[in-house]
């Protein structure tokens, strides 16, 4: 949970001093290492659970601040947008029922959410990305009002200069789009989870955190749809690391590290080698008053709370990320926190994702005292991108240098060593088989959170919207997530055989075309004539080499100048009407139609940010209204 007490529009000296703060931090650390101050000879676990709210037609509802107060439980807390919330669950011995354990207090934690936001005509929804999320969601109105969060967003914004490019490749789908604020950060929800280790062991626990990341996540993938396109298995690593991106064009041409980011390297010795790295990498973002000097705390005989250090890594996210804590007895303690396993898609999943974790964290640093020297690190960050855009399908090169898909690797090694470290750890006989066959029956089946979605999706058919199909797919993973059923238990979603149109058409980035055949202003007029013949569509928009529309041309227009039959080649800039009326993704469907009766058109193409991003035309609104006619027919609203 990050600080949240910070200072607003810091100024160059609170910065200094609070750069000053930040070293002293680091010394003080490093002084309590070698004075054996840091907790030891015990492991423990600990958990944070994000989570979506929903209204009751699926769409995010910005009630969070509203259901923290009426839930009054400190376990709660605020999220970056209105529409999450998080909840911290109680660390727990890493031994006996803790797995039961776990999944019994995060099913009262959801539970209470989701009895509070019943009450208020919503529900709560575990999943990595909303599907039914908009980017119309995504606007400073729906921001948690909290000055971390608006300190947080102009701070990335002096960065970006108010430009937040995302750009996500390499799924069934591509996404590039550019937004104004921090809150694409809002897009992901995740199930985060804590080991605690002790510091002498810590080096080769990251690092074992490190290599058995890509098979984790390859089983735990959850996130494939983002704005109704169908990406990575796993999304929120590109979406995140871009959301939240602070270099320049510069910076990212001399290979600088995202502040989201796997790591390049190895940790050699101690945990000081990842704080040393982050301070001397990233610029500061958030700042506070401290109350403590923790040079003076520790030579007074106290335990410092590190309150520089642990904000600055509040606001540097590692996949992996090392942490300082001092727990409730006082004692201060290491660990290592997970944060790239999705939410969702039920809370069984989820602790069977985390079992699976700690599993293969307890046997591997049992078995490798330096794991480091038995694979390069490149292969290590090649497979966990790997897993996060192809899943159980991807390649892994492993530990002894042989190449396996993460569905083998899984099943015929992996499982096998996870409940070993499992039974290490003397947990309870009967959660570890319950646990092991969650993950060995989702993977056998392929059936992951995300390869659900994408089936899904798929099996509704071309002809339906995307809008219809993200909301059907909220509406069955809410009832799937309720009936307490792991997901590899799962039948396909089906469409919503009632719908109100007007949920699904209220916007014209809800049913715009997208798939555009356009043509360059040098081009000839004869090819937009064939590109209309062949594709059966009545207008082609001008665009320039970076997308920026420039005219358009109609059937109208092109076959006047071909039934002229001039002997002069004409070009589609002489042709091109350029005078033009567009609107935005977010423009209401009625004030479209509108629009084109006004000026007797028949499209109107869509822009953002200067771009073509679509099309509406005179027959995407007949469907429309053959829809419409439709739900009368048969009684709905």
């Amino acid at each position: 949970m990050g600080e949240h007490n910070v200072v607003t529009s810091p100024e160059d000296l609170d910065l200094q001093a609070f750069m000053k703060a930040l070293l002293d931090d680091v010394q003080a650390l490093e002084k309590m290492l070698d004075s054996n101050m840091i907790e030891t000879g015990i492991s423990r676990i600990g958990s944070e659970q994000e989570m979506f709210i929903i209204d009751k037609n699926g769409f995010p509802a910005s009630i969070g601040p509203e259901l923290l107060k009426e839930i009054d439980d400190p376990r709660f807390t605020t999220e970056l947008a209105k529409f999450n919330m998080e909840a911290n669950l109680t660390p727990l011995e890493f031994s006996g029922s803790c797995l039961s354990d776990l999944e019994q207090e995060l099913t009262e934690v959801f539970q209470k959410a989701q009895q509070a936001a019943e009450r208020q005509n919503g529900n709560i929804l575990l999943t990595g990305i909303l599907p039914t999320l908009q980017k119309t969601h995504l606007t400073l109105d729906n921001m948690t009002p909290n000055p971390r969060y608006y300190q947080m967003n102009e701070a990335l914004n002096q960065f970006r200069k108010g430009k937040f490019h995302v750009s996500i490749k390499g799924g069934a789908e591509d996404l590039d789009l550019t937004h104004d604020n921090i809150m694409m950060e809002s897009c992901n929800t995740s199930f985060q989870i804590h080991f605690q280790i002790s510091p002498q062991h810590f080096a080769n626990y990251y690092n074992v955190a490190q290599v058995i990341a890509a098979p984790i996540l390859a089983a735990s993938v959850n996130s494939p749809l983002l704005f109704g396109k169908r990406l990575w298995h796993e999304t929120r690593l590109a979406l995140y690391q871009r959301s939240v991106d602070t270099r320049s064009t510069t910076h990212q041409y001399r290979g600088q590290k995202a502040r989201v980011h796997f790591g390049d390297k190895w940790v050699n010795d101690s945990v000081l080698e990842l704080f040393r790295a982050d301070i001397a990498q990233f610029k500061l973002l958030l700042a506070r008053k401290l109350e403590e000097n923790s040079l003076a705390v520790l030579e007074a005989g106290g335990v410092p709370r590190l309150q520089a250090l642990c904000l600055h890594n509040s606001t540097i996210w590692r996949w992996n990320r090392a942490c300082y804590g001092v727990g409730d007895h006082g004692k201060p303690h290491l660990r290592i926190e997970n944060r790239y396993i999705p939410s969702g898609p039920t809370v069984a999943d989820e602790v069977a994702n985390a079992a699976f974790y700690f599993g293969l964290m307890r046997a591997f640093s049992n078995q490798y005292h330096d794991i480091k020297s038995m694979m390069p690190f490149a292969d290590v960050k090649e497979n966990f991108f790997k897993a996060a855009s192809h899943s159980l399908s991807a390649q892994f090169t492993w530990l002894d240098g042989k190449n396996y898909t993460a569905q083998d690797l899984i099943l015929k090694q992996l499982l096998p060593i996870a409940r070993e470290g499992l039974m290490d750890g003397h947990l309870r006989k009967a959660d570890i088989n319950r646990y092991m066959k969650i993950i060995k029956d989702r993977v056998k089946s392929t059936n992951t959170g995300a390869r659900w979605i994408l089936k899904s999706f798929q099996e509704m058919g071309p002809e339906i919207s995307k809008d219809l199909k993200c909301r059907s797919l909220t509406t069955e993973l809410l009832k799937n997530q309720n009936s307490g059923k792991p997901v590899h238990l799962w039948d396909t979603a089906e469409l919503q055989k009632t719908d109100s149109w007007h949920h699904s058409y209220r916007t014209v980035n809800q049913f715009m075309s997208t798939e555009l055949y356009t043509v360059s202003p040098d081009d000839i007029i004869n090819l937009a004539a064939n590109i209309m013949d062949w594709e059966h569509i009545h207008h082609v928009p001008v665009e320039d080499n970076e997308g920026r529309l420039l005219g358009i041309l109609s059937h109208r227009t092109l076959f006047r100048l071909l039934a002229m039959q001039q002997e002069k080649t004409v070009t589609v800039r002489e042709a091109m009407k350029t005078d033009l009326v567009t609107i935005s993704p977010d423009t209401p469907s009625l004030k479209a139609i509108q629009l084109m009766r006004d000026n007797q058109i028949g499209c109107l193409p869509v822009v953002e940010n200067e771009r073509l991003v679509g099309l509406v035309t005179e027959h995407d609104f007949v469907a429309l209204a053959g829809k419409l006619l439709e739900s009368i027919l048969k009684g709905e609203d």
